[in-house]
């Protein structure tokens, strides 16, 4: 099957060799997603609740992008540099898939690009 990017002007563009997105047949690619403002490039805060939101925004963006949602969204990788706020990006993902959620993990690690606090990469699945 032929590789369609997807690019948008609507999310950060890329800092590294690598898509926004990549769509393969229905499926979806979209790479990590860090709370870059698109307008900028610079981080848009420090506080982690702004960073997850800002995520979520640019993930949306590149879902829409692609000719979704993150209604087709069936799995997401999360990356945090403090496991503590696992129920702040629970409650702010809510705000953006409604159930039945995608499967999902959620890992600590030590260092994140730009030195944030969350990245987020997802696959979806489109209907169309």
């Amino acid at each position: 099957m032929a590789k369609t990017i997807i690019s948008t002007d609507k999310a950060p563009a890329a800092i590294g060799t690598y898509s926004q997105a990549v769509k393969v047949g229905n499926t979806v690619y979209i790479s990590g997603q860090i709370p870059l403002d698109p307008n900028t490039m610079e981080v848009c805060s420090q506080d982690f609740a702004a960073q997850a939101t800002q995520v979520f925004e640019n993930l949306k963006a590149v879902a829409e992008a692609s000719g979704g949602s993150l209604a087709d969204a069936v799995k997401l990788n999360i990356s945090m540099t403090d496991l503590s706020n696992f129920p702040t990006i629970n409650e702010i993902m809510a705000t953006y898939i409604a159930e039945p959620y995608p499967a999902r993990a959620a890992v600590g690690v030590a260092a994140l690009p730009k030195a944030v606090q969350v990245e987020i990469e997802a696959i979806l699945h489109l209907d169309t």
